[in-house]
């Protein structure tokens, strides 16, 4: 391989090495949903959002604004979220969920809550199971620290975009540190709820949660992983 071609510029390790870091942990990532209740090091939470803020964003706009809540202030956010949860109060959105799923969509849905559900020993068709399950993402499943991502309501659809890319990094930089993630697009189903625990001005519109910390290996949960679309259900080349 042409010495040009075998390594990085600027980087500390050469081209194989970097795309192989890479492909293993996205290989590795998955979502959590059963933690450990230690603590994660502020020094690592720090990494992770100096890592993260690499970000690339429409403009260089860098709209995503995070707010970590651990120990005993993540402790009464959790109360009080998974209160209103369970009473059944109205899903309360800062952007809009997808209207339905269809086709391959519905069925990689499906085939992702089934997965879980069998894990967990959960009877297909039993609604009260699953939506116990379901509240467990308002209990942050047992994780020591959540992460609320919002943005700037100006910005719209294009500043939730670029948060999705920072979400994508934070994960990435926690998984490269021994941490386990879940992104939660649920806990902004209560998005008002949120702005008033946080005191967050009406302006902020919140994106979605991150619960982390380090993951229970030995709970069933985290023993399956879900499966990913080929590049050629995914891609069409144009040459001509």
């Amino acid at each position: 391989m042409d010495s040009k071609t075998n390594t990085a510029p600027k980087g500390r390790y050469v081209t194989a090495d970097r795309i192989g870091m890479l492909e293993d942990l996205l290989n590795e990532r998955y979502s959590v949903r059963a933690f450990l209740p230690r603590e994660v090091p502020r020094e690592t939470i720090e990494h992770i959002l100096k890592v993260s803020q690499r970000t690339a964003s429409w403009c260089n706009s860098q709209p995503w604004q995070v707010l970590i809540a651990s120990g005993e202030a993540k402790e009464t956010f959790r109360k009080a979220i998974y209160a209103e949860a369970a009473s059944g109060a109205k899903d309360d959105h800062d952007f809009p969920p997808p209207r339905e799923y269809l086709g391959v969509y519905l069925e990689r849905r499906r085939e992702s809550g089934f997965q879980l559900y069998n894990t967990l020993g959960i009877a297909r068709g039993d609604k009260m199971a699953y939506a116990k399950q379901a509240l467990e993402n308002y209990n942050f499943f047992g994780a020591p620290h959540v992460a609320i991502i919002h943005t700037d309501e100006p910005l719209g659809i294009y500043g939730a975009v670029d948060c999705g890319a920072y979400v994508s990094n934070f994960m990435l930089a926690a998984q490269a540190l021994g941490l386990g993630t879940i992104p939660q697009a649920a806990l902004a189903r209560h998005s008002g709820l949120i702005r008033r625990h946080f005191n967050l001005a009406d302006d902020r519109r919140v994106v979605c949660g991150i619960s982390f910390g380090y993951a229970d290996h030995a709970h069933k949960v985290n023993s399956y992983r879900t499966s990913r679309a080929s590049v050629a259900d995914t891609v069409t080349f144009v040459d001509e």
